[in-house]
C-alpha cells in the first residue's frame, strides 16, 4: 500500500513539473515574439489607462486601480464626458472607461494632482456596475 502511494506521489510530481516547464517556454516565446511585432500604436508614447472617470465643475479625474490622474480639459476629454454622461444618474457618478493618453507630472496651475493625463484616444466607455447594496446614503 505504501509503495502504491509513493509511486502515485512521484508520478504526480513529475507530471506537474513537466507542465510548468512547458508553460514557461510558451510564455517566453510569446514575449519574445511580441517584442519584434510591436505596432506603431504601441510605440507612440501613449499609455493605456483603465479606470473610473468623472468630470464635475471644470475638474476631471481618472481613478485607476493604482493611481489618480487629473485630466486636462480638451476636446477629447469633453467627448469622453458626453459619452460617460449616458451612464450617469448623478453628476458626480464615476463611469468605467479605457483611454490612451499622455501622462505627465509637470506642475499645472489648474490641476493639482501629482499625476496628470491628456486624453488622446477613447477606447471604451462602460456602464457602471450597480453597487446599491454597498452604498450608504445619509439623510435626504
Amino acid at each position: 500500500m505504501k509503495n502504491i502511494v509513493l509511486v502515485a506521489l512521484i508520478l504526480t510530481l513529475s507530471i506537474s513539473c513537466k507542465k510548468e516547464t512547458k508553460s514557461e517556454n510558451t510564455q517566453n516565446e510569446t514575449i519574445t515574439g511580441n517584442i519584434e511585432e510591436k505596432t506603431t500604436k504601441q510605440n507612440d508614447g501613449l499609455t493605456l489607462l483603465k479606470g473610473e472617470f468623472v468630470y464635475y465643475k471644470d475638474a476631471a479625474v481618472l481613478q485607476t486601480h493604482a493611481d489618480i490622474y487629473g485630466v486636462f480639459v480638451n476636446a477629447k476629454m469633453l467627448e469622453l464626458d458626453t459619452l460617460a454622461g449616458k451612464y450617469k444618474k448623478e453628476p458626480t457618478d464615476m463611469v468605467p472607461v479605457e483611454i490612451r493618453g499622455k501622462i505627465t507630472n509637470k506642475k499645472d496651475n489648474k490641476i493639482l494632482w501629482e499625476n496628470k493625463v491628456e486624453i488622446v484616444e477613447i477606447l471604451k466607455v462602460s456602464e457602471p456596475q450597480s453597487e446599491e447594496s454597498n452604498v450608504i446614503k445619509l439623510g435626504h
